[in-house]
């Protein structure tokens, strides 16, 4: 476990693994072994499966302190699950995970009353439109529509227009997407962190993404080709900073967090971009967990809690600073 900066080279090698890590690992690759893929039963059936709590991750128990708030976007309503503690120190815009095909706002409860309890924070988590069925430019839309309601009317809903913003996986790649259509379109670069867990950044995949291989250990190199292909329906140019951050202009950003762990096939992309965010001047910290698989801060363990523990400190530094 680190939550350092330092490219430690002992970080990345077997022996560091924990026990632990090693039996959640295990138990994914044994629970996914012979799952359909989304791609043949459709995506519909995979997301009302997770919402049944069917699959590799745990149901989380829904939240009785959530409410909704519904905003206008560019496809209609947009609805914001909100989980806030009294008298909130800042606002968390959160985007959930799913490679921009699965996911739901109201399966991640648990995270956001830790953020609300722990740090202080109104988190507020978008429901934005996912592929195959509304492809690019959809969901970034959606979640820039979220932010700029929130920079217009956060101080009047939760009395606080300290913002932050994060998400995991896909949700790191579209807050990424969404800080810099905020700096770009509107202006903004008021956001005082991002807490990026780990995100894809580069469409044209990273070496570690190619690499990966076949291991259904959450993430394959296959599973990325087709959530891609989902996402980016009749894209051309994928190096489009609005679809891959990692070659935008990246001056002038808030500090960031990025987490990942070893065994994730996003692992580059934490790292290249964790670098380009401090060659461009910002404040970026890294954490790097030995054995880590994608998504793994959503399974019970050491691992998990220590990367949590390290959000939870990075969100409440960013706020008070």
């Amino acid at each position: 476990m680190s939550g350092s900066n330092s490219f430690d080279p002992k970080l990345f090698t077997a022996e560091a693994i924990s026990a632990e890590t090693k039996a959640i690992n295990d138990a994914i690759i044994k629970a996914m072994d012979g799952a359909p893929d989304w791609w043949d039963i459709g995506a519909q059936e995979v997301r009302d499966a997770r919402a049944r709590g069917e699959g590799p991750f745990p149901l989380a128990p829904k939240s009785p302190r959530a409410r909704t708030i519904e905003i206008d976007g560019k496809g209609g309503k947009i609805a914001l699950r909100v989980i806030a503690p009294d008298n909130p120190k800042g606002v968390y815009l959160h985007i959930h995970g799913g490679g921009w095909t699965l996911g739901a706002a109201d399966q991640q409860d648990p995270l956001l009353e830790r953020i609300a309890d722990r740090v202080g924070l109104a988190c507020v988590s978008v429901e934005y439109r996912l592929a195959p069925e509304h492809p690019y430019p959809a969901g970034p839309d959606d979640c820039e529509a979220a932010a700029v309601w929130l920079v217009a009317n956060a101080k009047k809903e939760f009395g606080t227009d300290r913002l932050t913003i994060g998400g995991e996986s896909a949700g790191g790649h579209l807050s990424a997407v969404t800080i810099l259509r905020m700096r770009d379109r509107h202006g903004y670069a008021g956001f005082k962190g991002a807490n990026l867990v780990f995100g894809a950044f580069d469409m044209t995949m990273t070496p570690s993404q190619r690499a990966f291989g076949n291991e259904r250990l959450i993430l394959r190199t296959l599973d990325i080709e087709k959530f891609s292909e989902a996402f980016l329906k009749g894209v051309k140019d994928k190096r489009d900073p609005d679809l891959s951050p990692l070659y935008a202009d990246l001056k002038g950003l808030c500090p960031a967090l990025f987490t990942v762990g070893t065994r994730d096939a996003l692992l580059d992309d934490s790292l290249f971009m964790y670098t380009r965010w401090i060659a461009a001047g910002n404040e970026a910290e890294l954490g790097i967990y030995p054995g880590g698989a994608h998504g793994f801060v959503a399974f019970p363990g050491a691992l998990a809690a220590a990367a949590n523990a390290q959000a939870d400190a990075f969100l409440k530094r960013v706020t008070t600073a």
